[in-house]
């Protein structure tokens, strides 16, 4: 089992930057492959980045390269995602998840159904 919480949502004009951070708790966070994703009004929940067990092993969707970064700090049981160059479609509601690994290798998890644990999610709004 782990619990997860998210933090540092909020709102910000379009060009800026937010920090994403997600605290786990439980098992050692080394056992989980983690990942982000949201989800804006009407609309489903989406991958938006993942990382392997090490952080060394990353994956985003087309619509945030170039301007998130997720990363992981295995020592401290928290995975962040650097949020830059905001725009008005990146609004939504932001959730971390977590999944068992298994392997040391470097899949990266994409699917809603692939994660196991989720966070709350936190709100991030970004005006034009």
């Amino acid at each position: 089992q782990v619990q997860l919480v998210e933090s540092g949502g909020g709102l910000v004009q379009a060009g800026g930057s937010l920090r994403l951070s997600c605290e786990a708790s439980g098992r050692p966070f080394s056992s989980y492959a983690m990942g982000w994703f949201r989800q804006a009004p009407g609309k489903e929940r989406e991958f938006v980045s993942g990382a392997n067990w090490s952080g060394g092993s990353t994956y985003y969707a087309d619509s945030v390269k170039g301007r998130f970064t997720i990363s992981r700090d295995n020592a401290k049981n928290t995975a962040y995602l650097q949020m830059n160059i905001l725009k008005p479609d990146d609004t939504a509601v932001y959730y971390c998840a977590a999944r068992n690994t298994y392997s040391t290798g470097t899949y990266i998890f994409t699917r809603r159904d692939e994660y196991t644990y989720w966070g709350q999610g936190t709100q991030v709004t970004v005006s034009s």
